[in-house]
C-alpha cells in the first residue's frame, strides 16, 4: 500500500457523515444521530464533504433522482446505506466504514464505480448497505464553539458533534440592518442538488423554471416587477429536501429577486400513512386509542421534541456545541433518564440560551407571528404561545422544557382527551404542523433568503403529522 492510500484509509476511519431523513423515518434519524455521536464521527453539512450518505427511511422510486444526485456530488471514495428499521443503524455504520476503507486504496476505474444497492433494515440482508456514492457539505473536526458567532457569515464554517456546516445553512447577514450574506456556491449547490422529479406531486426543476432558458444545465433569471416595481432579475430556486436541520420531505420552491425571497410555494414528498403514528404524537394518539400510556412518558416525549427543535435551529444559526447539547439532553430523556439526572444540565442549557444577547441579536425579529394571526392560522402549541419571532420560539421551546421537567416521573395514566403534541393540538381540524406549513409563505415573503432556514426551523413542521390527515380517529378521534 503507498503512503497516499494508508492516509486514506487511515482518514475512513471516521468518514464524515452526512444524513438524510425521509418522511416517517424520524425515529432512524434519532438513532443515528445518536450512533454517529458515539463513535466521534464528524457529522458533514452537505454531501459534497461527505465520505458517507446516511439514507434514513425507505426511499419511493421517485426519490432515486435525487438521491442519485446527491451522492454524486461526494468526493471518492465515498458510501450510501440505506437504514430502513430500528435497530440496523450500528450495524450499518459498521460494514460502510469498512467498505470506505477497502474503496479508500482502490484506484479510479476499480469498484468504486460499481454501485450495488443492498439496503440495511432486514435481518436477511447480505448487510453490505446500500452504496451509491457521495454526499453533502463540509467535513468537521470535534471540537465545539463556545459561543455564538458575533456576526455570523456561514461561509466555511464547520458544525461539530451534531452540528453542521453552516454554509449550507445560508448563515447570515443582514436582516433589519444585521447584514446577512448567503453563499452563491450554496444556493447553485441546492439548485442542483434538490430539484426534484416526483410525478405528478414534484416536478422537475426544468419544467418549474416557467420557460427560462439554460447554460451548462443552470437556470438563468428571468426579469419581473419587484415591490417597488423596478424590473429586476427573477430566479426560481428549490430549497429541499436533501438539506441539513431540515423538516424531513419538505420543499420550498422561492422566487428570488436579489436576495430577497418574492414568492414561496410549498411541497413536499408523499408522506404515506403507516403502522405507527408520528413518532413525537405517539403517545397522546396511543392513549386516545385506549391504550395506558403514563404522564410523565407523554412529557419526556414532549420535552425531547423541543429540544430536537431547538438543536436544528441553534445549528442552523450556528451555535453547533449548545446544539450538540440540546441533542444530547433529548437522547437522555428518550432514553429514560431521571430528573435528577438530568434537571442540571437542562437548566443550564436553557439559561446560556435565554441570556445570550447575541443569538437574539442574531435571530430576533425573523418569522414573526403575532398570536392574533396564528390563531387565524390555525396554528396551535408552541407557536401560538411564543407570540412573536424565531427568538421567542426558542425560548418558549427551552421553558416548555424547564416546566416539564417536574412531570418527568408522574406515572398516573394520560387523559384519553389530552391531544396536546409537541406542536399542539391533535384533535383539531387539521394537523399542527399543516398549519405552521401554511404560515410559511407569508412569513418567508419579503424576508432575505439567507434568514429562509432559520425561519423554517423555527416553527420546525413535523411533516410525518400530514399523514394524520388520512389515519381514522387520529386527527379527529
Amino acid at each position: 500500500m503507498d503512503l497516499r492510500g494508508l492516509v486514506r484509509r487511515t482518514a475512513m476511519n471516521r468518514p464524515a457523515v452526512f444524513a438524510v431523513t425521509l418522511p416517517g423515518a424520524t425515529e432512524l434519524r434519532l438513532e443515528a444521530e445518536a450512533e454517529v455521536r458515539r463513535r466521534g464521527w464528524p457529522v458533514a453539512g452537505a454531501p459534497a464533504a461527505a465520505d458517507l450518505l446516511v439514507v434514513c427511511g425507505v426511499p419511493a422510486p421517485e426519490d432515486a433522482e435525487w438521491l442519485d444526485r446527491m451522492e454524486r456530488s461526494m468526493p471518492d471514495p465515498a458510501v450510501r446505506i440505506v437504514v430502513r428499521e430500528s435497530g440496523q443503524v450500528a450495524h450499518a455504520l459498521g460494514i460502510a466504514r469498512r467498505d470506505l476503507t477497502d474503496r479508500a486504496v482502490t484506484p479510479r476505474g476499480g469498484h468504486m464505480d460499481d454501485r450495488s444497492e443492498a439496503p440495511v433494515g432486514e435481518p436477511g440482508d447480505n448487510q453490505r448497505g446500500e452504496h451509491q456514492r457521495h454526499g453533502d457539505e463540509h467535513g468537521h473536526g470535534a471540537h465545539h464553539d463556545s459561543s455564538p458567532p458575533a456576526a455570523p457569515e456561514g461561509q466555511g464554517r464547520d458544525d461539530h458533534g451534531m452540528g453542521h456546516s453552516h454554509g449550507g445553512h445560508a448563515a447570515h447577514s443582514g436582516h433589519e440592518g444585521h447584514g446577512h450574506k448567503q453563499s452563491a456556491d450554496h444556493a447553485a449547490d441546492m439548485g442542483h442538488v434538490d430539484h426534484l422529479g416526483h410525478g405528478g406531486h414534484m416536478d422537475h426543476m426544468g419544467h418549474d423554471m416557467h420557460a427560462m432558458g439554460e447554460v451548462a444545465g443552470l437556470p438563468m433569471a428571468e426579469r419581473a416587477d419587484d415591490r417597488d416595481e423596478l424590473r429586476l432579475d427573477q430566479l426560481h430556486v428549490p430549497f429541499g429536501p436533501g438539506l441539513s436541520d431540515w423538516p424531513a420531505g419538505l420543499v420550498l420552491r422561492l422566487t428570488l429577486q436579489g436576495d430577497v425571497v418574492q414568492g414561496v410555494e410549498v411541497d413536499h414528498l408523499p408522506v404515506a400513512s403507516g403502522h405507527r403514528p408520528p413518532f413525537w404524537d405517539e403517545p397522546w394518539l396511543r392513549a386516545a386509542h385506549g391504550e395506558e400510556v403514563t404522564r410523565g412518558g407523554a412529557v419526556r416525549r414532549r420535552c425531547a421534541a423541543h429540544l430536537d427543535s431547538a438543536g436544528r435551529l441553534l445549528a442552523v444559526v450556528g451555535w453547533d456545541d449548545v446544539a450538540g447539547r440540546c441533542r444530547r439532553l433529548r437522547d437522555e430523556l428518550l432514553s429514560g433518564a431521571s430528573r435528577e439526572g438530568i434537571g442540571g444540565g437542562l437548566r443550564r442549557t436553557a439559561q446560556r440560551v435565554g441570556r445570550s444577547r447575541a443569538l437574539r441579536w442574531s435571530i430576533a425579529g425573523l418569522g414573526e407571528l403575532p398570536t392574533d394571526r396564528a390563531r387565524a392560522a390555525g396554528v396551535t402549541g408552541p407557536a401560538l404561545a411564543a407570540d412573536g419571532d424565531a427568538h421567542d420560539r426558542l425560548l418558549m421551546w427551552l421553558s416548555e422544557v424547564e416546566r416539564g421537567l417536574e412531570e418527568l416521573d408522574d406515572t398516573r395514566p394520560l387523559a384519553p382527551d389530552d391531544r396536546t403534541g409537541p406542536r399542539g393540538r391533535l384533535d383539531g381540524p387539521q394537523p399542527p404542523s399543516q398549519a405552521l406549513l401554511d404560515v410559511l409563505p407569508e412569513l418567508l415573503t419579503g424576508a432575505e433568503f439567507a434568514c429562509a432556514r432559520i425561519i423554517v426551523a423555527s416553527l420546525d413542521p413535523d411533516l410525518d403529522e400530514l399523514a394524520l390527515a388520512t389515519v381514522p380517529g387520529a386527527a379527529h378521534a
